[in-house]
């Protein structure tokens, strides 16, 4: 189950740090670029992405030493 924690969080991050680019007007070509609350949005996504990276992480290792 921590393995479904740890490629989720590495998704959302993935997803936020594309809107929060495409926000910024680096990756062109979407009705998101050059647009900046998606920069707002993707960073916040981003956040929450690594948050469920680090739970997913920070699981599998407390079990390990169990």
């Amino acid at each position: 189950m921590r393995i479904v924690f740890v490629v989720f969080g590495v998704l959302v991050l993935l997803a936020g740090t594309v809107f929060a680019l495409q926000g910024a007007g680096y990756i062109p070509g979407s009705f998101m670029s050059n647009n900046p609350p998606w920069i707002w949005i993707g960073s916040i996504t981003a956040i929450v992405g690594l948050a469920i990276l680090a739970f997913g992480i920070r699981s599998s290792r407390a079990v390990k030493h169990a």
